[in-house]
């Protein structure tokens, strides 16, 4: 009986068999490192929006990741805003679980944060926020970048996770310029 169906056996695990090589081949050449960016124009100073970035316990007001659990566990740690500020979260499994301390602030132009996912996944990451004043404006950019894991590399293959992660920022953005243009007026 086996050798009856061995033609269809072969064929069905060639089907299924090629493209997952096919994608953990392609994965292989895929960077090790991974940036996510985007950028909007606030009409506000950079003086009224760095706070906002600099204070984890303002980020309830913009940022669209403390909108996904109503329920999100929050504890502060170290300064209350600026370099040596942290932040640790657990949620439901749209939030997972990790934590963000800012590692450099350079009043009113820059904010690094060292970002550390502990669940769905773990990753490490570097998440950047730059102000730059153009006229009665501040051009605000919102990065992150990191190594990218194997497994990363193949999700990459089946997800845009620049689309995906930089939804997130656009929208982000948008509630920092809506918070940030109020205090301003």
């Amino acid at each position: 009986m086996f050798k009856k169906y061995k033609k269809v056996i072969l064929i069905a695990a060639a089907v299924i068999l090629i493209p997952v090589v096919s994608i953990l081949a392609y994965a292989t050449t895929k960077p090790d490192t991974m940036r996510v960016q985007r950028s909007t124009s606030i009409k506000a100073p950079a003086e009224k929006i760095f706070p906002l970035i600099s204070d984890f316990h303002s980020w309830t007001q913009w940022s669209p990741y403390e909108k996904l659990d109503p329920a999100l566990q929050r504890t502060y740690t170290g300064s209350s805003q600026g370099q040596g500020a942290a932040y640790a979260w657990a949620g439901n499994s749209q939030v997972g679980k990790g934590s963000m301390e800012i590692i450099e602030a350079k009043e009113p132009s820059q904010i690094v944060i060292k970002l550390d996912f502990v669940e769905p996944f773990e990753g490490h990451m570097t998440a950047e926020f730059t102000l730059d004043t153009k006229g009665d404006a501040t051009e605000v950019t919102w990065g992150m970048h990191g190594p990218q894991s194997y497994c990363g590399k193949i999700m990459s293959c089946l997800i845009d996770c620049d689309a995906m992660i930089g939804k997130d920022f656009e929208a982000g953005l948008a509630g920092l310029k809506a918070v940030a243009e109020k205090l301003a007026e």
